[in-house]
């Protein structure tokens, strides 16, 4: 049975089927994760690529947009991810 632990499902760590974007743009877990053993560590795996990057952009996109953080913490984290994108090259 561990053997079986240790095999990835074909899904794993890929963002757009475990985190997908939603009709109303937000992103959410399908409910087809929910009982797959791997989910946590998938998403966290999912989210440390140049895509993770890009949705953590998202979230100071909105956050900006709605008020919750200034011009400057948004221009700051910006740069941030996008020098991080650069480096995963």
């Amino acid at each position: 049975m561990t053997e079986n632990r240790k095999k990835h499902p074909y899904c794993f760590a890929k963002l757009e089927v475990v985190f997908p974007e939603g009709e109303d743009g937000l992103r959410s877990t399908p409910e087809s994760c929910f009982p797959c053993h791997y989910k946590t560590d998938c998403l966290r795996e999912a989210m440390k690529g140049k895509e993770g990057l890009k949705v953590k952009e998202e979230m100071v996109d909105r956050a900006y947009n709605s008020g919750m953080i200034g011009f400057f913490k948004r221009w700051s984290d910006k740069k941030d991810f996008h020098r991080k994108m650069h480096e995963k090259n």
